[in-house]
């Protein structure tokens, strides 16, 4: 998870400043600390690391995102999938591939196990455990999930109107001066320049954008996507370019895309529409790019 995050804020003239930037900072940390599957130390490695059946401590912060992950998961079909650890890695996308020289080590691919079928979290004694030999990576959920939490350390601080982000994940809360809106640009999907493709005004809203432009490599001639399809065990390849989607928390949002990217355009939008959730597809057709929306985004 990217640990780089902005910030922008209108706060009361008695806002200690310093502390703020200091709980801001620690928020984004503490998550990074909990849930990246690059820290050896963290929440999440010790879970990845644990043998079957056994309970592993974890934070409250860990269980509501595991928990959220494995609800998304169950209501897109296994669309969005937290237990893509090793299939992330199989393809050198994840942390396995850190001291690896070679061309990636692919096995087979093969659909995934939905998560809930082999995880079981116990939010209250803050515990979980594996039932099976699977590897959990959470970057599909967990930078959403800090972004919320940037909100939240602005919310403690008494400040009613700012925009957080950490990438392409932002959340926007009531309004600048003069009743503008928080203004948030939806990035084209271009893998070599960056450059806005339209600008939305936000307020009292999380948006995220999951799509193929940003991590991607080149094997055997393919571009492949570090996004993994769980249904198949292979990375995405074609199909959307980008798909935005609002919601009321990032970690929603940011998971709802992620989703949307994997389900594809027919699929997507049926459950963008079933959902009723403001969705934003960009489609790739040769050197041209085609839109398509649902709720906000219907007349896109």
């Amino acid at each position: 998870m990217a640990t780089r995050y902005s910030a922008q804020c209108y706060a009361p003239a008695k806002t200690d400043l310093v502390s703020l930037r200091t709980d801001l900072d620690l928020a984004v940390k503490s998550v990074d600390d909990e849930m990246s599957n690059w820290k050896d130390a963290s929440n999440l490695t010790r879970l990845n690391q644990a043998a079957p059946g056994h309970w592993v401590p974890i934070s409250g912060n860990l269980a509501r995102v595991l928990i959220r992950g494995i609800e998304i998961g169950h209501e897109t079909g296994n669309a969005f999938n937290i237990g893509i650890g090793d299939v992330v890695d199989a393809w050198g996308f994840g942390p396995g591939t850190r001291d690896r020289t070679a061309c990636p080590n692919r096995a087979a691919p093969r659909p995934l196990r939905p998560a809930d079928e082999w995880l079981e979290v116990d939010a209250n004694a803050r515990r979980a455990r594996k039932h099976a030999s699977m590897t959990l990576d959470l970057c599909g959920i967990a930078k959403g999930f800090a972004v919320d939490e940037l909100g939240r350390v602005m919310d403690r601080h008494g400040i009613g109107n700012w925009l957080v982000g950490i990438d392409g994940e932002m959340r926007a809360k009531g309004m600048k001066p003069l009743n503008a809106m928080w203004a948030v640009a939806i990035e084209r999907p271009e893998s070599m320049h960056r450059e806005a493709m339209a600008v939305l005004e936000l307020t009292d809203v999380a948006i995220a954008t999951s799509g193929d432009y940003r991590h991607w490599k080149d094997l055997e001639g393919k571009r492949i996507h570090h996004t993994v399809n769980p249904r198949t065990g292979t990375p995405l390849q074609g199909g959307i370019a980008s798909a935005t989607v609002l919601a009321r928390t990032c970690m929603d949002a940011d998971a709802y895309a992620t989703a949307l990217m994997v389900l594809g355009e027919d699929k997507g939008v049926q459950f963008a529409r079933d959902k009723q959730l403001d969705a934003l597809f960009i489609m790739r057709e040769g050197e041209e790019l085609r839109t398509t929306g649902t709720g906000c985004f219907a007349a896109s």
